[in-house]
């Protein structure tokens, strides 16, 4: 299978500027998501690679699949920065060469922009080893008003221009 890629530039753009300006609290977050991660890990949708400075010295090597043209250079960069060994693919994990199993996959702010959740979700499960685990980091489809602006967000422009993101996914129900 060939590897896929996108080029949504408003989107690399808009990410670029938002991770290099993300808020403490979700630096934390991050942080926490990836505390006691050991051996070898995939990072599916790496972005600029926000991730790679929090890895723990336990883990192994990361593999980060990033499918934006516009990112994939900016995650390259802070992997050879990075406390760990990190190896940026460009490609989606739905084309990404086969590979040895993992200890853990690691999803960030990504589950609201793949086509079908369920078969990633299946296929992200199937390259754990036994025993692996999936960790993630997503914002989900919220209740009451700000659910309503999720879905008029959704409707519009939101999706086309955010790199397919679609803010009301109830992505915890996956």
């Amino acid at each position: 299978m060939t590897a896929q890629t996108f080029d949504h530039p408003f989107f690399a753009r808009m990410w670029t500027v938002m991770s290099a300006h993300e808020a403490g609290v979700m630096k934390k977050l991050r942080k926490e998501n990836l505390a006691g991660l050991t051996g070898r890990v995939l990072e599916v949708g790496a972005g600029t690679g926000t991730n790679f400075e929090f890895y723990p010295d336990t883990v192994t090597e990361v593999v980060a699949v990033e499918p934006e043209t516009r990112l994939a250079p900016h995650a390259k960069q802070a992997a050879a920065a990075a406390p760990v060994p990190v190896t940026v693919i460009e490609s989606t994990i739905e084309t990404m060469p086969a590979t040895e199993p993992f200890d853990a996959v690691v999803c960030s702010l990504v589950l609201c922009s793949v086509d079908d959740p369920d078969a990633v979700l299946r296929q992200l499960n199937s390259v754990l080893k036994p025993g692996g685990e999936l960790r993630y980091f997503e914002h989900i489809a919220q209740p009451g008003w700000r659910g309503r602006l999720q879905r008029a967000v959704d409707s519009t422009f939101w999706p086309k221009m955010a790199g397919n993101c679609h803010a009301h996914r109830e992505t915890e129900r996956a």
